[in-house]
């Protein structure tokens, strides 16, 4: 998650009003004139947005880094007089509206373009306000939340990270398993259906103060394209039989984990048994899933304690890799400010998150980090979206982003696919031996798979959800078992137990109650494999009429000209339009997931296989009841 998208708005800032030109003036020195004109109104307007952004920015680093009242309400207050700002200069870039289709020079039309969408700063002051607090309490709900022992219900201090993490992927007592999958949800979700409901109502009144019909379709507005959704729902169709093939496997290999009848030949799985409180990747249950024994393992945790890994030596680790892509190191203010261990001493935010200051100096992470390969991984995700921050910092304020939201999230990703490989991991120290034959790749496709192609679906049905509650066609009595209907569908998962209306179980998931949109994950996960084909031709590492190259296997690690290429992308920021920074890396200008499906090619024609052999039925049937709609109030 990059940071400056928490504040789910953009950065429009404008101090002086434009002067009107003269008509006796030739036309080619009025236009020439008009571009001199709003280059100098666009320098005043990005100097004081850095300023003013930074200001606001300070503010919610403070509270998510001390969950305080005290903080809370400094946090509240920034938000309050950088909205307030905002809006009085959104006003004077609105009065370019009827020249700036006649300026000459692309990017500044691009800059007045980004600028005219204002975000949740158009709502009335005492709305925003509700709005900004509503926010903060259900993210300050979720980030502080807390669950008791199953074995000890009197010791109620439990967290999600790492406790209730750690029993999630350690754990094989279903009951234990099931008891915490429903703790945190009544802790988290059930506490705030009221609170997302009022949520609901303001962010779509400032949906439309900006010309949209509901927040839906204003988050879809960095994506540039009235055909988004449908490319989306192409990609998935793409992606499905993949997926349906690997959860085939999973769940005969869970029915001989769990027998007597817990989970059924041609249902869905329970989601408490994966590895993942919202059983949105399966890569915890991998030792379970190991198509071949003996084989070797890709996760490194047990290594890396053998090792005395630390959380900063995971960070330097991925400061490395960075640099051996002549990549740029991070300054000594983000060894100085980020916070990369939980406190002891006080509540934070503990999802993990990067955040530039505006400064183009002040680059930080906050992560609750544990020593695992997972948040290893993690690790790099994060650094991806800080390198990232660093590589567009002399790009005017608006177009400090990235290309989509899609593309910051698949900057550290990209990196990770190379860090993951055994051939990686054995050069850093990681992984003792290297199995190189056909079964030992199929068992590290597998470890990716459960991580990536499970995502998938996941990812996109976060925003369908949130698509429909919106647009009006969930209505709120639907809320939760509309959610359940997706997770069904699109995952083959189903709750241990029975929900209800009176549940809120997308609440139980940090991005619903901080509003941070999802798709961009999706699109991240199918763009990174674009990315990643193309860096690894770069590279060397990969050759398409070479089966000594296979996609899988290539680490782009110390590759100058793979980091000089990606470098060159990452520059251009929101600049341009993203199919132009994406045809800058890889020659092309669309989203498609065949890079994926060439990734995976063998690992599905292994599973393909092993299902038929096993008489694994391919899909999924419901087997009962997951949600009631029982009559909710609010």
């Amino acid at each position: 998650m990059a940071g400056r998208n928490f504040l789910s708005v953009l950065v429009v800032v404008a101090l002086c009003c434009p002067s009107i030109y003269s008509s006796n003036v030739p036309a080619g020195s009025r236009q020439g004139n008009l571009d001199t004109e709003a280059s100098a109104f666009l320098k005043s307007v990005d100097d004081q947005g850095s300023k003013e952004c930074t200001k606001v920015v300070i503010a919610s680093w403070g509270y998510a880094s001390n969950i305080t009242e005290e903080n809370k309400n400094k946090k509240l207050e920034a938000s309050r007089v950088y909205a307030g700002w905002e809006k009085e200069n959104w006003e004077k870039v609105m009065e370019w509206k009827d020249r700036w289709d006649h300026l000459r020079d692309p990017s500044l039309k691009r800059q007045f373009i980004k600028m005219s969408v204002l975000g949740t700063s158009a709502l009335p002051p005492a709305d925003l306000d509700k709005y900004n607090g509503v926010i903060t309490d259900m993210a300050a709900t979720y980030s502080t939340a807390k669950v008791c022992d199953y074995n000890d219900l009197s010791l109620c201090n439990l967290t999600l990270e790492p406790d209730v993490t750690r029993i999630l992927r350690e754990s094989r007592d279903y009951r234990e398993l099931e008891y915490y999958w429903e703790s945190w949800r009544s802790a988290t979700g059930k506490k705030m259906r009221k609170s997302y409901k009022q949520f609901v109502d303001l962010a779509n009144k400032a949906a439309q103060l900006n010309d949209f019909k509901n927040m839906g379709d204003m988050w879809l507005e960095p994506y540039e394209s009235p055909t988004f959704r449908q490319d989306l729902r192409k990609l998935w169709e793409q992606l499905k039989p993949l997926y349906q093939q690997l959860h085939a496997y999973v769940r005969r290999k869970l029915r001989e984990t769990y027998p007597g009848g817990k989970i059924s030949r041609r249902g869905p799985i329970p989601a408490h048994l994966l590895g993942n409180m919202w059983a949105q990747t399966w890569g915890e249950i991998y030792p379970l899933m190991t198509p071949y024994e003996g084989k070797g393992s890709v996760d490194v945790t047990d290594e890396m304690k053998a090792q005395k890994y630390t959380p900063l030596r995971m960070f330097k680790l991925s400061e490395e890799f960075f640099t051996s892509l002549n990549l740029t190191k991070m300054p000594q203010e983000f060894w100085d400010h980020s916070i990369i261990e939980k406190p002891k001493d006080r509540e934070i935010v503990c999802h993990a998150s990067a955040w530039d200051f505006c400064n183009g100096v002040d680059f930080r992470i906050k992560q609750c980090t544990d020593v695992t390969m997972t948040d290893l991984i993690t690790v790099h995700h994060e650094m991806g979206h800080t390198q990232y921050q660093i590589q567009y910092k002399h790009q005017n304020n608006v177009f400090r982003d990235g290309a989509n939201p899609g593309f910051h999230e698949a900057v550290g990703d990209v990196l990770a696919l190379s860090v993951a490989t055994p051939k990686h991991l054995h050069k850093i120290g990681l992984l003792k031996e290297v199995f190189d034959d056909p079964q030992a790749d199929i068992n590290f496709l597998m470890s990716i798979a459960l991580d990536k192609i499970v995502f998938l679906p996941f990812g996109y049905l976060m925003d369908l959800w949130r698509w429909d509650v919106f647009s009006g066609k969930t209505n709120e009595k639907d809320w939760n078992c509309a959610w359940w209907k997706l997770r069904e569908d699109l995952q083959g998962i189903r709750p241990p137990s029975t929900r209800s209306e009176t549940d809120f179980d997308p609440g139980a998931k940090y991005h619903i109650p901080a509003n941070v949109p999802y798709i961009r994950y999706f699109v991240s996960f199918v763009i990174q494999f674009q990315f990643h084909k193309s860096l690894c031709l770069k590279a060397g590492q990969y050759d398409p009429n070479d089966p000594t190259k296979p996609l899988h296997k290539c680490d782009i690690y110390q590759s100058t000209e793979a980091g000089n290429a990606l470098g060159e992308m990452l520059q251009l920021g929101s600049s341009k339009p993203w199919p132009e920074a994406m045809k800058a890396l890889t020659g092309e200008t669309k989203m498609d997931a065949s890079a994926i499906r060439e990734y995976f090619s063998p690992l599905e024609k292994w599973l393909q296989e092993d299902n038929l052999k096993h008489g694994e039925f391919i899909g999924w049937e419901s087997d009962g009841e997951y949600c009631r709609n029982d009559q909710h109030t609010s």
